[in-house]
């Protein structure tokens, strides 16, 4: 049987993937219809149809590559229905990389495991 823990771990994967595909419309259904994101420069992202855009702005830039998120831990509560997963985060362009560390929270909603935040600091560029 699949931990929690090993199931946000495949998502996060599985949206690294999309993202280098550069696939925005797939991305969707790992978010919250609500899902709050505040960006490396602490700017607010809010809604998934907004967070959807913001990745198709980057996938239009020709100089975006991906972004890709390790997860270092993912801590589940005590009633199993919520998650935090904390990690590394970079971003790659074709002049140059830039990247920090994230805290993503993680809900699940009938049976599946969504975003329902995420914060990103940049700590590099």
């Amino acid at each position: 049987m699949t931990t929690p823990q090993d199931a946000i771990r495949a998502r996060r994967r599985l949206t690294n993937k999309m993202i280098a595909a550069h696939d925005a419309a797939r991305l969707r259904p790992f978010f919250a219809p609500d899902v709050k994101l505040i960006v490396g420069d602490g700017g607010l992202i809010l809604g998934v149809e907004a967070v959807i855009q913001a990745f198709a702005g980057q996938f239009a830039d020709a100089d975006f590559i991906t972004y890709v998120r390790e997860a270092d831990t993912v801590k589940l509560d005590a009633a199993g229905a919520r998650a935090a997963e904390h990690g590394r985060w970079t971003a790659r362009w074709k002049t140059g990389d830039m990247g920090g560390t994230y805290l993503a929270a993680w809900r699940k909603v009938t049976g599946q495991w969504v975003i329902e935040s995420e914060l990103y600091v940049t700590l590099t560029d």
